[in-house]
């Protein structure tokens, strides 16, 4: 067991780790790759902005989930959370970032959402009805409001975080744990509304209650794959801090967690399936027919066991979540199975007759993806990679 007593030395990047090289590589395929899609965008707004969206929620729900799992372990506490809190945390930091990107989505905001054209809504009951929920300035101030409620917890989590490695003061951690009680709550609160402003109205006649802790959910899920990815990469270096610190003990309680996250989301996925179908209404069953014909149904059973079957029935295996490797093996397939939610929940609001896949959708996924990496490294080579007087961190073994 290690006390922190006995833990001396520097618990950051060296100058000569990867790191620093893969954040300058990340930061210039990014803008190489986001800039071409804006030069090809020019010729095509829309496809950009289809495209643009699907990557943004990606990369933003990664940051989301980072913040969510780290107020869980705050209150429940346990070496899992302890030994990869300063991965959740600067994954959590580069939502000041996000908030930025979201500029864009603003900006593209007519050639996404049907119901920001007045003509549309003069026409159709259903947005009548709507309107003044779904509205522009409405629309715009309420995310105002949720990036104010994120990036308050993030500045105060991270800042209380540096207070208890100078100080170990256990009022601190108490601090802590209280920011994240309530911070839950703010989170699936707003999260819920995000949903259904950003991806939810995509499609304004359907309605699902169930839609945003699913959003959420999926969240979680690709921020805990991410995290398990890069952890098992660190602790496998000669020259990782965080070697000293995690143990397939951790790594086997993170692959328990990732196991339960999925059960979580399948189960939410699930139930929303089934209540809808089984009320079988006009203004409802759409969203599932067009995902269920002109190819779309060979993507939703993709979905379906690359984001849950094979998962489940590999991490059943104790020796799998023991092995950091296998284990971050298994992660890396579910982020890929995490965009491929994300295009199945976007992309048939456009093209609800049959597959459409265009080559923007993934350049823009990779190029925004090298700028939040850039911008993720930046943060964690910022701080010592040992949280060292988390009080859960003498459980590690």
């Amino acid at each position: 067991m290690t006390s922190r007593e006995g833990m001396t030395g520097s618990y950051t990047l060296g100058a000569d780790h990867p790191v620093h090289r893969m954040q300058r590589i990340a930061l210039a395929v990014g803008v190489l790759l986001l800039g071409g899609c804006v030069a090809a965008g020019l010729g095509s707004p829309e496809q950009f902005f289809r495209s643009y969206l699907i990557a943004y929620l990606f990369w933003f729900g990664i940051g989301m989930g980072s913040l969510v799992i780290l107020m869980i372990h705050h209150v429940a506490g346990g070496g899992w959370g302890a030994v990869i809190r300063r991965l959740l945390e600067s994954a959590t930091r580069t939502l000041p970032l996000m908030a930025l990107l979201f500029l864009p989505i603003i900006a593209g905001m007519h050639g996404l959402y049907e119901w920001s054209h007045p003509e549309a809504v003069a026409h159709d009951h259903i947005l009548q009805h709507k309107a003044p929920y779904l509205n522009v300035e409405f629309w715009v101030v309420r995310a105002v409001i949720y990036f104010a409620v994120w990036l308050t917890l993030v500045r105060y989590l991270n800042r209380w975080s540096l207070e208890q490695d100078a100080t170990a003061d256990p009022a601190t951690a108490h601090r802590l744990e209280l920011i994240s009680r309530g911070g839950l709550v703010l989170v699936v609160l707003t999260m819920t509304f995000a949903s259904f402003d950003w991806v939810m109205s995509l499609e304004p006649h359907w309605a699902s209650t169930v839609f945003g802790v699913l959003t959420l959910g999926g969240q979680v899920v690709s921020a805990m794959a991410f995290t398990i990815t890069l952890a098992a990469w660190l602790a496998s270096r000669d020259d990782a801090p965080l070697g000293q610190v995690i143990a397939k003990l951790q790594f086997h309680d993170l692959g328990k967690l990732l196991m339960a996250f999925i059960m979580v989301w399948a189960y939410l996925m699930l139930s929303q399936f089934l209540i809808i179908w089984s009320a079988n209404l006009p203004e409802e069953i759409p969203w599932y027919i067009n995902r269920s014909a002109g190819g779309w149904q060979y993507v939703s059973v993709v979905l379906l066991l690359s984001y849950f079957v094979v998962p489940f029935l590999i991490l059943l295996s104790r020796d799998v979540k023991r092995h950091p490797r296998l284990l971050a093996t298994v992660a890396c397939a579910i982020i890929v199975a995490r965009v491929i939610e994300l295009f199945w929940f976007v992309i048939p609001a456009f093209h609800p007759k049959a597959l459409s896949i265009h080559w923007m959708d993934a350049v823009t996924l990779l190029g925004l993806g090298g700028v939040w990496l850039a911008f993720f490294l930046a943060q964690l080579k910022g701080r010592s990679l040992v949280a060292i007087n988390d009080p859960s961190l003498p459980e590690v073994a």
